[in-house]
């Protein structure tokens, strides 16, 4: 790459931090401007990565002329309408997951970028995690066999929020499903597809947000067993069965370090460690892209929308 893709990050919490320390470690990327709608936690964010410019307000971000992409790390009820704000200012757009609180704003979004002829993709990491991808080329390879099962959780224990945090207010987009259900979804419908069928069940806590959600999806000739909690802690691994052996991705699945291999008997494992925070990855294909010309990544606009109908069914029939 003869060039470096300049990159701006609007909001600064706890992700954009992570997501900040990888960019910087990356030789394609140059991080230009910050903006925060706190200008100290600008300043103090522009001090600790070494962006050249911090702002007060998102709209200053967005009319930034040196600014190529933006990293888009607010909260979920604030994706669409900031994604929108940078799209009209000609900017491509890296949007944290989920990509809008629902399949309207998301179409609406798609809609945009494509009237604007900008690039668009949700930030979903687990997508280019190389151990991941890993189980996909194996299964692609037969090494399990048919795939019959799939079990996926993602939980912790956040039960003592306050009520104001946001994944205890629904005004926030808060609730399990939203915040993590997304990632043991992904996983079954990165390896399977869509389903024929779904069956949920959820528990909601004292402000009406899920606090822990069970699905079972059901395919042509397999089933994933998949569970969202913020009541509970748990080692959190996700393994995929086939007719010949499984593979299991053990412990923080949704960002392996590893992979393990079981068929007749036989035990493989590949240590795969993450660069960095996890997200260089998904910050080179973003880069490729925006070299490339490309409006879309190998995470498609067309899966973000799938991905949020399955999100949107499970709440559906768990209500």
């Amino acid at each position: 790459m003869d060039r470096k893709v300049k990159w701006g990050i609007a909001g600064l919490g706890n992700i954009a931090n992570k997501f900040a320390a990888d960019l910087i470690k990356n030789s394609e990327s140059d991080l230009v401007a910050v903006a925060s709608s706190n200008f100290n936690r600008a300043m103090k964010f522009k001090s600790s990565y070494g962006a050249k410019r911090a702002y007060k307000s998102y709209s200053q971000l967005f009319e930034d002329e040196d600014v190529e992409v933006v990293y888009i790390a607010s909260l979920n009820n604030h994706h669409k309408k900031m994604t929108f704000d940078a799209l009209n200012s000609r900017k491509a757009v890296l949007c944290e997951k989920p990509l809008g609180l629902n399949t309207t704003e998301i179409k609406q979004m798609i809609a945009k970028a494509k009237n604007k002829n900008c690039f668009l993709m949700e930030g979903l990491w687990s997508r280019f995690n190389p151990a991941i991808n890993r189980s996909k080329k194996w299964i692609k390879e037969g090494k399990i066999g048919i795939p019959k099962f799939i079990y996926a959780e993602f939980s912790f224990f956040r039960l003592d929020a306050d009520n104001s945090h946001r994944l205890m207010d629904p005004k926030k987009g808060g609730g399990a499903l939203l915040d993590i259900g997304i990632y043991p979804l992904f996983f079954a419908y990165y390896i399977l597809g869509l389903p024929k069928n779904i069956k949920a069940q959820k528990m909601l806590g004292p402000t009406g947000v899920d606090i822990q959600t069970s699905m079972i999806l059901e395919y042509e000739n397999a089933h994933a067993m998949l569970y969202c909690g913020i009541a509970n802690p748990s080692d959190n691994n996700a393994k995929i069965c086939g007719t010949k052996g499984q593979i299991i991705l053990p412990g923080r699945w949704h960002d392996a370090q590893s992979i393990k291999l079981m068929n007749n008997s036989n035990l493989l494992e590949d240590i795969l460690p993450t660069e960095g925070n996890g997200f260089t990855y998904q910050i080179k294909e973003v880069n490729r892209c925006i070299i490339d010309g490309k409006k879309q990544g190998k995470w498609s606009l067309k899966n973000s929308l799938e991905l949020a109908s399955l999100l949107e069914k499970v709440k559906k029939i768990s209500d």
